[in-house]
């Protein structure tokens, strides 16, 4: 509101205390009542990760494109609308792994773009330039090695137009369920996204390389909520103490 007012010419600015402290009250009458605050989709670990790839059919261009998907949404911390807008020609790979354009993105008002640098893996069934090589000779059998990278395939194999970003979700979930993760209904796109952002932390990559890798303002609240995820855990003050 006071940006509004702002916008519009007006000096003084309208004051939000009043607001702010309605907002409050209601909150912690919600909180009293049993209500939790708000809930978001649990991150995917790595080994839910290969859980929900070993449910993909690899024998079938579903499961290779499946695959890719998950693996490229961890991986680039990727937002469901950026994934579904790479095309053919937005990865590269080089001798380190590869570079993935992303043109634009929520943080990237002006859409200057940004290349994420994706190491290449250890594992077979997530190696990111192996998944991204076998979805590619997929597109090169089908004669279609350029236009969207993610695409609809019918049930008889046919490789059709972008995927949808409302079917990431439908895709991620379907394969939660599929691979029997606790929680798996709750399982969305963003899973991938906290999943990715999780994972690093966990090992050590320091909040400002996240933030940046996963297209995040620097002092993003959400990144931070992530992080104590993890270190509610790591730095538990009850761990070790004999109980």
């Amino acid at each position: 509101m006071r940006t509004m007012h702002r916008l519009a010419g007006h000096t003084n600015q309208p004051t939000t205390d009043a607001a702010r402290l309605a907002l409050r009250a209601y909150k912690r009458a919600r909180a009293e009542a049993g209500a939790r605050g708000q809930r978001e989709a649990p991150p995917v670990s790595i080994d839910t990760l290969r859980a929900m790839i070993s449910a993909c059919d690899l024998n079938t261009r579903i499961g290779i494109r499946d695959r890719l998907l998950l693996v490229l949404g961890l991986a680039l911390m990727g937002r469901r609308s950026e994934l579904v807008a790479l095309t053919c020609d937005d990865i590269l790979e080089v001798s380190d792994g590869l570079e993935v354009t992303i043109r634009t993105s929520k943080t990237d008002k002006d859409s200057r773009g940004e290349t994420i640098a994706i190491p290449r893996g250890s594992h077979p069934l997530t190696d990111p330039v192996a998944v991204w090589s076998d979805w590619t000779a997929v597109l090169t059998e089908a004669g279609q090695t350029s236009g969207r990278l993610l695409r609809r395939i019918d049930r008889h194999g046919n490789l059709g137009p972008r995927l949808g970003a409302d079917a990431v979700n439908v895709i991620v979930r379907d394969l939660a369920i599929r691979a029997a993760v606790p929680g798996a209904e709750t399982f969305t796109a963003h899973s991938l996204r906290a999943g990715g952002a999780t994972v690093a932390y966990a090992a050590g990559v320091p909040v400002s390389v996240i933030a940046k890798h996963g297209r995040w303002a620097p002092a993003s609240p959400v990144v931070l909520r992530y992080i104590r995820a993890v270190d509610r855990w790591r730095d538990n003050a009850m761990r070790n103490v004999g109980l």
